[in-house]
């Protein structure tokens, strides 16, 4: 008997061939993804996406639809990108026009999960599953132009066809404790609902010391192992200032890989640690006496796409090359407008405070802790880099990074110089980073520079969700206002 002829890759009655979609590499990653589906005999494969802050949403399918899903697309409810921190759903999507044009984003309608075959991963701690990230796009085959993993990879695509890459080294600081009570009678529903009580693993205050290292290493190890298993590229496991809090260094990796691994590392860090009777918190500052806050430093440099040379490398008198110093005044130039995107939670700006290692105002240092931006280039250092300090853990990872790359590229189309490097951060006459989300949210709007990178909509768009936020935080009676006035008056 003469044997079915394969069935042609490019069939077109598939969304990803109907809208060409794909390159030859990513069909060879798909088929790649579904051998080892076969290999490792998985029952399920949760098919998740970014959405606007940063948290991981999908869909978990049997593991014989993931070929379709390669071919097809899952649909998923537009909702899930118009949601607010309590994951209310925030624009009038029951109109006509739900702030995206007559017709667009109402009614709850569909967008279409691709994923994406590059990131597929077993997950170690649940070896029958499989993992893979996907991207948006509307059912006519259009990006969905709010998707955050879109808006990064346009970024970066911009900035290699000036001829740079963008490589990124990641310090993440973070809490991990140990749940003492998890409610979860039907008055602790809501949204959010009520959070678990907790006790600390470690009273902190003896930074990166052996003592307190072992007495959390079972916790270090299981992050790690677990990081390992995913393929992340860790390099570090350090014990923070603060109580019960800990850090992760990854080796350098290019934009959007970066801030895909922030994405898995974020979401693995608090599953395996909830399986464990651990509350791990990308919180900036947790609500505890003697707590610190938590910062997300962002090491960046250039490297040239054609001879993979570092475009930081300063010659020697410099203190770096001048690509470097336009990359900085770039940087410098739109922090306050980026502080939205770097910073996106009212939490967040509780930790720009002076003389605690976080930045307060936009200056830039060399190899100085204290400024916002920290420079760390030698003449002949391959890795000469800067670190932007002014990062929280909770940042949606490809708005954080997409930040950086505009605002750098403006950096150099511009030719921008920074002023010179200060020396005693908290003494200087910079100006100051917005003291609450009302400011960020204020010089986001009215800055005008993201209004000309990712146009008026998208502006629109990510100001409706942090006005929520911010209106929802005004609108709740605090613990300072009961001590202060209830007795009082």
């Amino acid at each position: 008997m003469t044997p079915a002829p394969a069935p042609n890759k490019k069939d077109q009655q598939g969304f990803v061939d109907r809208y060409s979609l794909w390159n030859e590499t990513q069909y060879q990653a798909r088929d790649t993804a579904l051998a080892r589906v076969r290999e490792h005999k998985l029952e399920v494969v949760r098919i998740g996406f970014a959405d606007q802050h940063g948290i991981l949403r999908g869909k978990t399918l049997v593991a014989d639809g993931l070929a379709s899903a390669f071919k097809n697309g899952i649909t998923m409810t537009s909702t899930l990108l118009l949601k607010d921190t309590s994951h209310r759903t925030v624009f009038p999507i029951w109109q006509d026009d739900a702030g995206f044009g007559a017709g667009h984003m109402t009614g709850a309608s569909d967008v279409l999960m691709l994923p994406d075959p590059a990131t597929f991963r077993v997950l170690p701690w649940s070896p029958h599953t499989g993992w893979v990230l996907a991207d948006l796009y509307h059912t006519d085959g259009r990006p969905v132009a709010v998707s955050t993993r879109t808006i990064l990879r346009t970024a970066q695509q911009r900035l290699n066809a000036l001829g740079f890459e963008f490589i990124a080294g990641l310090e993440v600081e973070f809490h991990v404790f140990r749940v003492t009570e998890n409610p979860m009678s039907s008055s602790d529903a809501g949204q959010p609902g009520t959070p678990p009580k907790t006790a600390l693993l470690s009273h902190g205050y003896q930074y990166l010391t052996e003592e307190r290292y072992d007495q959390t290493e079972a916790v270090f190890d299981l992050i790690r192992r677990n990081a390992e298993g995913l393929g992340l590229p860790v390099r570090s496991l350090e014990v923070e200032f603060g109580p019960s809090q800990f850090e992760v260094t990854f080796d350098p990796a290019p934009a959007l890989q970066q801030a895909d691994n922030m994405m898995l590392f974020r979401t693995m860090v608090k599953q395996v640690c909830a399986r464990h009777g651990l509350h791990a918190t990308f919180m900036c500052r947790p609500r505890f006496s003697e707590s610190m806050a938590s910062g997300w430093h962002l090491h960046q440099s250039l490297v040239d796409v054609k001879s993979g040379e570092n475009c930081f490398m300063p010659q020697p008198g410099e203190r770096i090359s001048t690509t470097g110093q336009h990359w900085i005044a770039g940087l410098l130039q739109h922090a306050r407008e980026s502080c939205l995107l770097s910073t996106p939670t009212v939490n967040g700006y509780k930790r720009y405070r002076p003389f605690v290692l976080a930045p307060d105002r936009i200056q830039w240092g060399q190899d100085n802790r204290g400024a916002m931006i920290r420079c760390l280039a030698r003449p002949g250092d391959q890795a000469s880099r800067i670190e932007n300090r002014v990062g929280e853990p909770a940042a949606n990872p490809y708005l954080y990074l997409s930040s950086q790359i505009l605002s750098g590229m403006d950096g150099i189309r511009h030719r921008l110089m920074p002023p010179e490097p200060v020396t005693h951060p908290f003494e200087s006459e910079a100006e100051r980073l917005p003291t609450s989300l009302s400011e960020a949210l204020n010089a986001f709007r009215a800055g005008g520079f993201y209004t000309g990178q990712l146009g008026q909509e998208f502006v629109n768009y990510y100001s409706t969700l942090k006005q929520a936020e911010w209106d929802r935080y005004l609108a709740t009676v605090s613990e300072w206002e009961e001590r202060e006035y209830f007795t009082l008056f």
